[in-house]
C-alpha cells in the first residue's frame, strides 16, 4: 500500500450504544488486518525485550456517520468508479447471528436494500475515498 496516496476510514453511526461502535471498528479492523495483511506492521521490542505484535502501518480515522450516510457511501461503493476500493461492511444482520453459519445463511436470503449498515470501512486511492468520505467529521 502507497501511504502517499492511498488512504483507509472507518464510517461508524454515530447513534450506535458505545459497545456497539467499538465492536463494529473491532470486527471491520479484524476483517482489514485479513484483506490487507501487508499493513500491519511488523512485531517489536521495548527496551526490557518484551515483545508486542505488530500494528497497523497508519493511522485509521473512525468518521461519524449514521445509517443513511453510511447506506448512500455503500451504494456509491457498487459504482465502476469505485471497484477497486477495498471495502468492508458490517450490518445489523451480521452483528445479530451467533455464528458465521448462521450470518452465511441469512445473507443469502437477504436483499442487499434491507441490510441496515452499523459501519464501513474504505481503503485505496486517497482521491477516491476523500470523494467519499472527506467531508464527515471524526466521531468523538
Amino acid at each position: 500500500m502507497d501511504l502517499q496516496n492511498e488512504k483507509c476510514v472507518m464510517v461508524i453511526d454515530e447513534h450506535l450504544p458505545l459497545g456497539m461502535i467499538a465492536n463494529t471498528a473491532a470486527i471491520m479492523g479484524i476483517t482489514l488486518g485479513k484483506k490487507l495483511p501487508e499493513v500491519v506492521g511488523r512485531d517489536v521490542t521495548d527496551k526490557t525485550g518484551n515483545e508486542h505484535l505488530g500494528i497497523i502501518e497508519f493511522p485509521v480515522p473512525i468518521l461519524k456517520g449514521n445509517r443513511e450516510s453510511i447506506r448512500a457511501i455503500r451504494e456509491k461503493l457498487y459504482e465502476p468508479d469505485f471497484y477497486d476500493l477495498t471495502v468492508i461492511d458490517f450490518s445489523d444482520l451480521a452483528q445479530g447471528c451467533k455464528t458465521y453459519k448462521e450470518f452465511i445463511a441469512k445473507m443469502k436470503t437477504a436483499p442487499e436494500t434491507d441490510l441496515n449498515y452499523l459501519g464501513i470501512a474504505i481503503c485505496g486511492a486517497k482521491k477516491k475515498v476523500n470523494k467519499l468520505t472527506g467531508s464527515m467529521p471524526l466521531l468523538r
